[in-house]
């Protein structure tokens, strides 16, 4: 492969618990070296890469001889506890034999939940791109937990799309042991056709993504669409294939056509508008009318307080909520002038009279044009 011909510049690489493991019950050495062995020579071709790596639970377990799926976070976190460093070691193992410097972030959701955070992070990433080291990202198992639900990722899928999102990559791969997505499950349908290519991940998409996790993995095929929602909607091109096809890191890179591919339903959005779409700090959530929706989507416009016909949630002013329209579709977010108390009184209001019914107003605009990203 020429490195001047190749399509993308910067890749994410999801290594899922299953293709890790090869469906045993502790890490494959000989898959984990074919996939180190692929990521390596594009590496070598200046390529920039991240690998966001599953198995330190599944490692874990193994290590302490645990044969049963142990429910409950406390042991998860003890798995993991085990299972990381153990992992690092041998990716540390296999991508010495190429002098590559590996590194490792641990992130757990509430690192990225306010922007200081969230250009932290994407600032560490970065300059270990530029200095050429490898970074092997996964989720901080040890501090998430699921009571807590907004301080998880909940699945290394959605982590991965949270990365790609964070580095601006031109290519999500998410490599499982699945070949891509199907129009039935092909383990019971004998009819079943792989599907090569979706444009929008619309709601016949996500019926057919049937919630089906492997049996080491924490993400079934749902996880891995929400991922490549996230994505695409941040401009990044996603993949999804069985990652013990021959050489598929190689091929996918070289734009070869494997797996399901989904494409970006927009342009590269710009970091702030990337954090707002991510839906790590989405406080709540407006449902306007169709002349709002229209104004939104077709002509450019602020979102007024005249088009809101309801609003779900608790939020302050300058918190990021949801918008979408009468049908459920979701239309994009932004920041709101005005908290969801306000709201409630100045719905369906004409903005000359936010005024008199608040008695103070933030402007005429409840989400400003400049602060909205529409999908």
């Amino acid at each position: 492969m020429n490195k001047s011909v190749l399509p993308y510049h910067r890749i994410v690489a999801k290594f899922g618990t299953s293709l890790l493991t090869g469906g045993s019950d502790r890490l494959n050495r000989d898959i984990m070296s074919s996939l180190v062995s692929q990521v390596a020579q594009l590496h070598k071709q200046g390529l920039e890469m991240i690998i966001v790596s599953s198995g330190a639970i599944a490692s874990g377990r193994h290590k302490l001889g645990l044969t049963k799926q142990i429910k409950g976070i406390p042991f998860k976190q003890v798995l993991a506890s085990v299972g990381q460093h153990r992992l690092m070691s041998l990716y540390e193992q296999l991508f010495s034999q190429y002098n590559i410097t590996v590194a490792q972030a641990l992130l757990a959701k509430a690192d990225l939940l306010d922007r200081a955070g969230y250009l932290n992070a994407r600032n560490t990433l970065l300059a270990l791109l530029e200095l050429r080291v490898l970074c092997i990202v996964n989720e901080n198992d040890v501090v998430a937990v699921d009571e807590i639900q907004e301080a998880i990722f909940g699945d290394n899928d959605n982590l991965s799309a949270m990365v790609a999102n964070l580095i601006d990559a031109d290519l999500l791969l998410i490599l499982t042991d699945a070949a891509g997505l199907y129009t039935a499950d092909p383990y019971h349908d004998p009819h079943a056709q792989l599907i090569s290519q979706v444009e929008r991940i619309d709601s016949e998409i996500e019926r057919l993504a049937a919630d089906t996790p492997s049996s080491l993995g924490a993400g079934g095929m749902i996880t891995k669409l929400e991922a490549a929602k996230l994505a695409t909607s941040s401009g990044v091109m996603v993949v999804i294939a069985d990652g013990r096809e021959p050489d598929v890191i190689l091929r996918l890179a070289n734009g070869e056509a494997i797996g399901t591919r989904f494409l970006p339903t927009t342009s590269k959005l710009e970091s702030r508008k990337r954090w707002m779409l991510s839906g790590l700090s989405t406080k709540g959530k407006l449902v306007v009318d169709s002349g709002a929706a229209l104004a939104l989507r077709k002509q450019k416009r602020s979102l007024l307080a005249a088009g809101i016909g309801n609003i779900e949630g608790e939020f302050q002013r300058g918190d990021i909520v949801n918008i979408y329209d009468a049908e459920g579709s979701r239309l994009g977010c932004g920041i709101t002038n005005y908290s969801s108390a306000d709201i409630n009184v100045i719905k369906g209001a004409h903005s000359k009279k936010i005024a008199a019914l608040l008695g103070y107003d933030y402007g005429s605009e409840v989400v400003h044009r400049n602060n909205l990203v529409v999908l």
